[in-house]
């Protein structure tokens, strides 16, 4: 093969080839080894200076990062929890829950980047793991699958999408549209998720493990207050009527709180009136999902600003070392809000309650507090009180009033893209310049949002990719699949296509298996007469679907210790899942996209 070659195409072919094989092994980050493969091609020659990061500016790149922070403001304003509020219960059938869990999953990911989509759920299906007392590998697995298959439906739903379509508009002028994934991803998506609902579960593993899988490090229970504000539906009611939605949420209602008083006991009997307090204990997360689900506003919210334009509230932990100032204090006696506007909304003491307003709580050396606050006030706070703040123990609050406005939003700039009124990126663009502007995410939230190491690794592969077609490498691969297909139907060899771009995403990340085999599926279209767009459709589907191994999506990776999985865990229901897929997509692209 490498008699008919040329020099470019034997140093791009063995710079991939160790790209694939560095890869593969996992030893060093992808998106170091992406970068320094174009390096090592612009110092050689074969990328041209002004060539070597236009990656960053493409508009796939783009898209993506763009997506990434939409996702963000979208689980911020309590959007995405309000779908997902509808489907959570621990009393339904295994099989029954992994459909319904799988169909939102699948639903959100085509709306939202898939990880995103799967990072809320998968939360949501721990919980009704422990409830349910099973283990949550029976579901998380499926869960996974189905946000992968989501994804195929609509062009922002994958990565891969939108590095297709912009390779479709430099190859042929015209990029795809938003749904013009969506007749194959939806019918892939449908029979995916029936397989994973009624069979792919039943082929997981079922060695011994715990029956519940605990979703994150226990920093202790925090006993916090809530206040009960005017209008709010728990008035009149007896605290027992609120121990339902309590526990649903993990949580603990210790007591009530009226006139500045603690009642006796737990209070049980008493029926709330309004500017009453209710003293819980829970974790952070359970606080705050539960003062979201009964409408009640965190203690002191009045002296936070909460308009429609205000900037979003951030939930930190943190613990007193000795010497600290806040020690042997309360939070009244430092002014804590009116002086700072920080709220102290907990306290955990190593397990112990306590009866005393957390407000009026004298703190003490090896306390973790909860602190309540705009993002921008608590680190100059923290640093004022001498606490430590514990690392990735900070949590958005969600803004719940600002659901509809953000869906509104999102909407509005999909509908121009749509329309052909507005480029996608722009609309995008407007749309997180929104969200920041009404304060659904932050400065810093916007930066933290984008996942810079797939940002990188695509930026560095586009250069490399577009060298490598140039070269006409792509065509001696395509020239070498139709050599081996030859008196095989067009619809025979857009199979072998599919299979080797589905091995590839197995291995290798879904962007890179995307950029490397379009120009290839499109040589190959040339090569026998036929149309590109099945040959497109066909790597956008193999692309997305890796489901043989925790490596070849990162959603596959996020659950494997959660779920508890192993690396040979994946193909048992991964491997008849990609079968079932080629046994649809086939029929499906040669239907909607004729050859």
């Amino acid at each position: 093969m490498t008699t008919g070659m040329t020099t470019d195409q034997i140093f791009l072919f063995a710079l991939f080839a160790c790209v694939f094989v560095m890869l593969i092994w996992g030893k060093i980050r992808y998106d170091l080894v992406a970068f320094s493969a174009l390096v090592v091609a612009v110092v050689a020659g074969f990328v041209t200076t002004n060539e070597a990061f236009s990656g960053f500016g493409h508009p796939a790149v783009v898209i993506i990062a763009l997506v990434l922070i939409v996702s963000r403001g979208l689980m911020n304003s309590g959007a995405v929890e309000l779908i997902a509020g509808f489907v959570l219960s621990s009393n339904r059938p295994l099989p029954l829950h992994i459909g319904i869990m799988s169909v939102v999953g699948a639903t959100l990911s085509a709306i939202i980047n898939n990880v995103a989509a799967l990072a809320l759920l998968m939360t949501l299906d721990i919980q009704a793991a422990e409830k349910a007392k099973r283990a949550a590998a029976l579901s998380l697995m499926p869960l996974s699958f189905a946000t992968i298959l989501g994804g195929m439906i609509t062009l922002i739903g994958t990565p891969p999408n939108i590095v297709i379509a912009q390779y479709r508009e430099r190859v042929l002028g015209e990029s795809y549209g938003m749904f013009d994934f969506a007749p194959v991803g939806l019918a892939v998506a449908v029979g995916g998720i029936l397989f994973v609902a009624l069979i792919g579960w039943r082929l997981i593993p079922q060695r011994d493990r715990p029956s519940t899988i605990q979703s994150g490090e226990d920093t202790g229970l925090y006993v916090a207050e809530a206040e009960i504000p005017e209008g709010s539906d728990t008035i009149g009611k007896r605290i027992t009527e609120l121990y339902p939605l309590a526990r649903e949420h993990d949580l603990t209602i210790l007591g009530l709180v009226r006139a500045n008083r603690r009642l006796p006991g737990f209070a049980r009997y008493e029926e709330i009136q309004k500017d009453d307090h209710l003293v819980l204990e829970g974790d952070p997360k359970s606080i705050e999902a539960f003062l979201g689900a009964a409408k009640l506003n965190y203690a002191g919210k009045d002296k936070h600003e909460v308009g429609l334009t205000s900037s979003s509230l951030t939930l930190l932990e943190a613990i007193v070392p000795d010497g600290a100032r806040v020690s042997g204090h309360s939070s009244n006696e430092l002014r804590l809000l009116s002086r700072h506007g920080v709220t102290l909304l907990g306290v955990s003491r190593q397990g112990k309650r306590f009866r005393e307003r957390v407000r009026k709580l004298k703190i003490r050396t090896g306390d973790v507090v909860l602190l309540l606050g705009p993002e921008e006030q608590l680190a100059e706070v923290t640093a004022w009180m001498g606490v430590l703040p514990l690392a990735d123990k900070q949590h958005t609050v969600i803004q719940r009033k600002k659901a509809s406005m953000a869906i509104g939003l999102f909407m509005a700039a999909i509908a121009l893209s749509v329309a052909g009124l507005v480029y996608l990126p722009i609309s995008l663009a407007g749309c997180v310049i929104a969200f920041v502007g009404l304060g659904i995410i932050s400065g810093r939230e916007v930066y933290e949002s984008v996942e810079w190491k797939v940002i990188v690794l695509l930026a560095s592969l586009i250069p490399l990719g577009i060298a490598l077609e140039n070269s006409g490498g792509t065509k001696l691969i395509a020239e070498l699949i139709v050599a081996q297909t030859q008196g095989w139907p067009a619809w025979a060899i857009l199979t072998v296509l599919v299979v080797v771009t589905m091995t590839l995403s197995d291995l290798l990340n879904n962007v890179a298996t995307a950029l490397i085999a379009a120009p290839i599926g499109v040589d190959v279209a040339q090569a026998i007469g036929a149309a590109p767009d099945p040959f497109l459709m066909g790597v956008a589907v193999a692309a997305s679907c890796a489901f043989l191994t925790p490596i070849g999506h990162k959603n596959n990776t996020i659950i494997m210790g959660p779920g508890g999985y192993r690396f040979g865990d994946y193909w048992r229901m991964g491997l008849p899942l990609e079968l079932l897929v080629i046994a649809i997509a086939i029929p499906a692209i040669l239907f909607f996209w004729p050859l």
